[in-house]
């Protein structure tokens, strides 16, 4: 046993040695946290831009370059964010509706410190029990780094069956039971 902690100390050493990285420097990162419901989709998405990436995404935000960001600017860049979202249930196209917006200061995001966050929700139509549910994000697709997920749902009567996305996760595909 205690050759075996011999072996492991040094690597657990070595790894103590080395900076976190919170996500790349050069890229835009896009978390997606999607929570079905009954007759809801609420989500919520987290927005990082990396300190090499920040000046571009900030001159999308800050629109008259006066180093803050209004509410009206934050309101404007959310609706630009959601207009770039894609949701459909069944097939069927979901009209997404912004809940809130939350940008932080300016210095914050330059320093790749700060993280824009932005609520939306859309309302289920009725449907089958079996359900399928399509979410795309092409915001910033040049610069971007997706990630998207699907919280367990707090309903019994909605079980989650399989879990799809492609490489870059900009698409995600949810199967779903929900009994009535």
């Amino acid at each position: 046993m205690n050759s075996k902690l011999l072996l492991v100390a040094p690597a657990i050493l070595l790894s103590l040695g080395r900076p976190a990285a919170a996500h790349r420097l050069d890229e835009y990162l896009q978390a997606t946290i999607l929570s079905v419901e009954q007759g809801r989709i609420e989500a919520v998405m987290r927005l990082a831009p990396g300190v090499a990436v920040s000046p571009d995404v900030l001159a999308g935000i800050d629109t008259n370059a006066d180093g803050a960001i209004s509410d009206a600017e934050q309101r404007t860049y959310a609706e630009r964010v959601l207009h770039d979202l894609s949701l459909t249930v069944d097939g069927d196209a979901l009209p997404l509706q912004l809940s809130s917006v939350n940008v932080p200061p300016v210095a914050a995001l330059k320093d790749g410190l700060g993280e824009i966050q932005i609520k939306f929700s859309a309302a289920l139509p009725r449907g089958g029990a079996n359900r399928r549910l399509v979410f795309e994000n092409s915001h910033r697709r040049g610069i971007a780094a997706y990630l998207v997920n699907c919280l367990v749902p707090e309903d019994r009567n909605i079980r989650v069956v399989a879990q799809h996305r492609n490489e870059q996760q900009s698409f995600y595909q949810l199967d779903y039971i929900q009994s009535q």
